[in-house]
């Protein structure tokens, strides 16, 4: 194999491949990553059996196709203190030379036979949506996935297809998230559902450059895949029964308070810092047009906040683990919100 490319999308790439490969795996030939350089493009591909990547580099000069299977983490790291414009890709024998201008840095390859094979992009049962949007999705549920031991259905973000609409769950049995966007059906059956590890929804977001590009969200059935201008993402599906989320959501509410959401999160950061661990709880009172929020513990003492609100029903309390309640803010992109 004989390649040259551009430096800086040799980076892009080999970056974009590292948030898949593992630094340390009990199977070492995963902490490589594979080059497989066709008629003028150069193709990176990197897995944690999990998770895999498929990134592909247009315009590069291709003197002899072929493959290469050589240390990710090393790589990345030789082509990103590199200075020169392009970098020469070269295997001879049991090496691959990575060269530019007068530097030059020789890893030892890995038998690309021994390397998993990586699922590829078929266009079967897919939807079309704009990046940004999904992203937003992902940046509006993931947060409320578990991460401590338990159900490992909860572990993930389960998508669904319904009627055009695309809408992603997550909970930790405490917290719920849901958030859904329109999009294209196009080849995908409706009611589609996957259940998809946290981590791999956050490297399809990775995976959009541009947020107003759009991609394709491809359902199987064991794997969800991503396809981008440059990129194709696929994550393995957590196998479980997601719990019945819809059975948690009232129908309809008798309270509802609109809040600036700033101003909301300020408030509630304000009386939580007297809370402890051990009460770890913040309670909100709702008048007409007053939001009083308070908050004590016996180690530390109390406060008490107020704020201005459009609040319509009966005078009501309750009370909240504070950071549940901000990190739903934090991720909230409205400046005014409802609380039912």
């Amino acid at each position: 194999m004989k390649v040259i490319c551009d430096r800086e999308k040799l980076r892009e790439g080999l970056a974009l491949a590292n948030n898949v490969i593992p630094a340390k795996s009990t199977k070492p030939v995963v902490e490589n990553v594979c080059l497989v350089a066709t008629d003028g493009a150069l193709e990176l591909v990197g897995t944690d059996m999990e998770v895999s990547l498929r990134y592909c580099i247009d315009d590069v000069k291709v003197d002899d196709p072929g493959t290469a299977v050589i240390p990710a983490r090393v790589a990345f790291d030789f082509v990103r203190d590199l200075s020169g414009e392009t970098i020469t890709l070269e295997t001879k024998g049991s090496t691959c030379t990575i060269e530019s201008g007068a530097d030059t840095c020789e890893l030892v390859t890995v038998d690309p036979d021994e390397f998993p094979v990586v699922a590829r992009f078929d266009g079967e049962s897919t939807i079309t949506i704009q990046g940004g949007n999904f992203a937003k999705l992902v940046d509006q549920t993931a947060f409320a996935a578990a991460r401590e031991p338990g159900r490992y259905a909860m572990h993930g973000v389960l998508a669904e297809l319904e009627a055009d609409t695309l809408r992603m769950i997550a909970t930790d049995g405490r917290r719920l998230a849901l958030s859904e966007t329109p999009v294209d059906g196009g080849k995908c059956k409706d009611g589609a559902q996957s259940i998809v590890p946290t981590r791999g929804m956050q490297m399809f977001c990775r995976a959009i450059s541009d947020p107003l590009d759009q991609v394709q969200l491809q359902f199987g059935e064991t794997k969800v895949g991503l396809k981008t201008k440059n990129a194709e993402v696929f994550a393995r599906l957590i196998d479980g029964e997601f719990p019945r989320y819809a059975a948690v959501i009232p129908a309809e509410t008798t309270r509802r308070m609109e809040a600036d959401r700033d101003l909301l999160a300020k408030k509630l950061r304000l009386v939580a810092n007297v809370t402890g661990d051990e009460a770890r709880a913040v309670k909100l009172k709702m008048t007409k047009n007053q939001l009083e929020v308070f908050g004590q513990s016996a180690g530390r003492g109390e406060a008490t906040a107020h704020m201005e609100v459009d609040y319509k029903g009966d005078t009501a309390e309750i009370a909240f683990n504070p950071d549940y309640v901000i990190d739903g803010l934090k991720n909230c992109t409205l400046d005014t919100l409802s609380l039912e």
